[in-house]
């Protein structure tokens, strides 16, 4: 089955962050620079520049971070063989003059950048943790192997076993705080704000580690029917029903992703009639789970729900 979603003309994904998890102000940074330039015929010296040390105030390896998770998490699109960079309809949503969160200081936000990574199988090692390994706990050596195993059965170029170790060791200081140390100071321990949302937490000593599944308060349901849209647009973009068990277990689905009980997902699939204004429609008829949308619910249209979030 992993297969499946790994075949064709994908190219998987393990570098690019220079091993950095994406920090606290990043994104606004990567905003901000690119929305001042992305008129300019290309743009790119805003990252490869010698001023881009100083522009961004951080090392020229983090420099090439900021630009990977911008990227990354949809707030820029970089398209491959264009000079210009340019920033996205999501991005100006949360980073723009008048942006939702410009210092990604509400959770909704928080759950939208992980959103943006997990639920899509370009991050290759985010996609896969969260969507394909079968158990709730693990260590590092687990997640390595068991990408390395696809990634030879894939036939994937540049997937060294030392590449894949670097990029899951990321990965785990994305959701996983390090605990402040005399090797490890307070500002790297708390480098990553998608640790606050708890989706991965450490048990025993340092290197074994839970996905932990259930309620999330924190999660609101405009992000929630966001996700359900995006997810229903890659999975099966042209029909009117989707099924509660592509929702809640199919990969990239909001309930992979946000690692949610079925109970949890049916007491929010029960809100959208409400949230929506009838456009989307939570169905039990005759056994059959499945969530309905109108001609109105049109997928694009995704982006409009989030900001009830916000209020």
């Amino acid at each position: 089955m992993e297969g499946e979603f790994f075949q064709g003309n994908y190219r998987p994904q393990f570098s690019g962050h220079q091993t950095f998890p994406l920090r606290y102000g990043w994104l606004k940074k990567a905003y901000d620079e690119v929305a001042d330039t992305e008129n300019d015929s290309d743009n790119k010296y805003v990252f490869l520049d010698d001023k881009a040390i100083a522009r961004f105030g951080v090392g020229k390896n983090m420099v090439s971070s900021i630009r990977h998770w911008g990227v990354a998490t949809g707030v820029l699109n970089e398209e491959r063989g264009c000079p210009v960079i340019k920033t996205t309809d999501l991005g100006t949503l949360l980073f723009g003059e008048i942006g939702l969160d410009p210092y990604m200081e509400h959770p909704a936000s928080l759950w939208l950048i992980h959103w943006q990574l997990v639920a899509r199988r370009e991050k290759t090692t985010w996609f896969w943790a969260f969507n394909f390994y079968s158990n709730l706990s693990f260590d590092r050596d687990r997640i390595v192997y068991g990408i390395k195993r696809l990634a030879n059965e894939q036939n994937w170029q540049r997937a060294g076993l030392t590449t894949i170790t670097n990029d899951v060791a990321c990965f785990i200081r994305t959701y996983v705080s390090r605990q402040p140390s005399a090797r490890v100071g307070n500002d790297d321990a708390h480098e990553s704000p998608l640790t606050e949302l708890g989706l991965i937490k450490a048990v025993g000593k340092w290197g074994e580690f839970r996905f932990v599944r259930g309620p999330k308060p924190t999660l609101g349901n405009g992000v929630f029917t966001y996700a359900l849209l995006d997810f229903w647009s890659r999975y099966s973009k042209e029909t009117t029903s989707l099924s509660f068990e592509a929702i809640s277990h199919a990969p990239g689905s909001p309930g992979r992703v946000f690692l949610l009980s079925e109970t949890e997902i049916v007491n929010r699939l029960a809100e959208l009639d409400k949230l929506t204004k009838g456009k989307l429609r939570w169905s039990e008829t005759a056994g059959l789970k499945q969530v309905m949308r109108t001609a109105e619910g049109k997928l694009e249209n995704r982006h409009s729900y989030i900001g009830s979030d916000y209020t």
